[in-house]
């Protein structure tokens, strides 16, 4: 049956996504692009430690991404009401989280770190740049919760105007923090985990304010006291706790990637860098509409048109290659221009551009396996998305491990996107073709 959700629809809720999701690629952007003029250390310290902390808040990723299935559910059967409550109770889970993940990041950072990282030179920048972005951890747990209500009520716009705040506060606190520019003190390393840190707390605290100025008088029971629903919140955590431990093992598996790479040297590890902040800007559209499937594929649930599924599927990827391919063709035609723009060493650049060919590849593979895994979560059957990519994960890391010990050349480790993004794609298409997750309740 043909889907009643219009490309105009699509659109106005993936593309303030994939602004949004512009905020941390922004940050990963500006700081290499800022860094890569200090060295291949400085680059592989960022790397390596920005993705041991981003380990920690895929965490609250993974709950985020509960409670906006949940929101997204109870919007399209019309229970507005019920949303306010839903974030109240995700409220008080994030802030207890955020406790935790920083008194980890404070107790187990350096012995973590150090037994990872072969470089001391590179383990050292890294505990650095840690030292700093640390004390993010809470404010960027409740960014994503805020995501995720803007998300689940389809108001997405907000996401656009907090990345815009990010950006500016990252890219000028990177200038003058990074080089000591403006009479600030040069840090770098430091400098560049500095402004990471006052981006986050800046996007929360303007989602905090604009929250509390647009919907608290309005039907959504925002800011009020409600009284704790103990099953509630049991059903928070029964659909959040599989994405939390899925989104855990695939970013932990993500950041081993790079961790074996970096046993490789120096050198490689540079390369990666550069070629994942690349990844990370052609992938953006990718993220955005799978999160856009992730929502849909629930709100038409909710509303009680399941036959709608497949063909809403359809009509977001559709689109999501729409945007996706000629940002890849342009990096495909022109990798050393944007390769210049991290490294003024064209020697070193030359050995970027195999891997920025593989990255193009993968993208397109990303894209399609992502919304299918998405619509896997979007039903409400969070388990078996945990179950389907654990088993993907698996191998995936097998084909990292070997590629890392029979080659030298990094490219080929990267080869590990196009995997990864084949079996996501086939595996997650077959389930929702043959599964019962129409029968599920949440």
């Amino acid at each position: 049956m043909k889907t009643k959700i219009t490309n105009r629809e699509i659109w106005s809720i993936a593309l303030p996504i994939m602004l949004g999701n512009m905020a941390q690629t922004i940050i990963n952007f500006t700081d290499t692009a800022f860094l890569g003029h200090l060295g291949v250390v400085a680059l592989g310290a960022s790397m390596l430690a920005g993705l041991f902390y981003f380990v920690f808040t895929t965490v609250a990723a993974g709950f985020a991404t509960g409670i906006q299935i949940i929101v997204a559910r109870r919007f399209g059967e019309k229970r507005y009401d019920r949303v306010g409550v839903i974030f109240e109770h995700g409220s008080m889970f994030v802030l207890l989280l955020g406790l935790l993940l920083f008194a980890i990041l404070c107790l187990f950072s350096d012995h973590t770190l150090h037994w990872l990282i072969d470089s001391p030179n590179i383990y050292e920048a890294s505990l650095e740049y840690i030292k700093y972005r640390k004390f993010g951890i809470i404010f960027v747990c409740f960014n994503f919760l805020y995501r995720a209500l803007y998300v689940g009520i389809s108001k997405t716009k907000v996401i656009t105007y907090s990345t815009i705040i990010m950006a500016i506060v990252n890219i000028v606190l990177d200038y003058c923090l990074i080089f000591g520019n403006w009479g600030l003190p040069k840090m770098g390393i430091g400098g560049a985990a500095l402004a990471s840190l006052c981006a986050e707390v800046s996007a929360f605290l303007f989602f905090t304010l604009y929250s509390y100025v647009t919907l608290r008088k309005k039907e959504f029971a925002m800011f009020k006291h409600h009284r704790f629903e103990s099953e509630l919140m049991g059903s928070i955590l029964k659909l959040s706790t599989p994405t939390m431990i899925q989104k855990l093992f695939s970013f932990g598996v993500w950041f081993l990637f790079f961790v074996l790479i970096e046993k490789m040297g120096e050198t490689a590890t540079g390369i990666s860098s550069i070629t994942r902040s690349i990844y990370m800007i052609l992938i953006m559209p990718c993220f955005a509409f799978s999160t856009t499937t992730n929502t849909l594929v629930s709100r038409v649930i909710g509303e009680g048109h399941v036959d709608q599924v497949f063909s809403t599927i359809a009509k977001i990827l559709k689109n999501c290659l729409w945007c996706t391919i000629p940002i890849v063709a342009i990096v495909a035609i022109f990798p050393m221009q944007i390769i210049g723009i991290y490294t003024d060493d064209m020697s070193f650049a030359q050995l970027v551009v195999p891997s920025i060919y593989v990255i193009c590849g993968g993208t397109i593979f990303q894209g399609i396996g992502n919304a299918y895994f998405e619509a896997v979560s979007g039903t409400g059957n969070t388990s078996a998305a945990l179950y389907l990519e654990s088993v993907i994960l698996v191998i995936y890391l097998l084909f990292i491990v070997a590629m890392t010990h029979l080659s030298t050349r990094v490219e080929y480790v990267w080869f590990a996107e196009i995997l990864y993004g084949v079996l996501l794609g086939v595996i997650c298409f077959l389930y929702m073709k043959f599964a019962k997750w129409d029968k599920k309740r949440i």
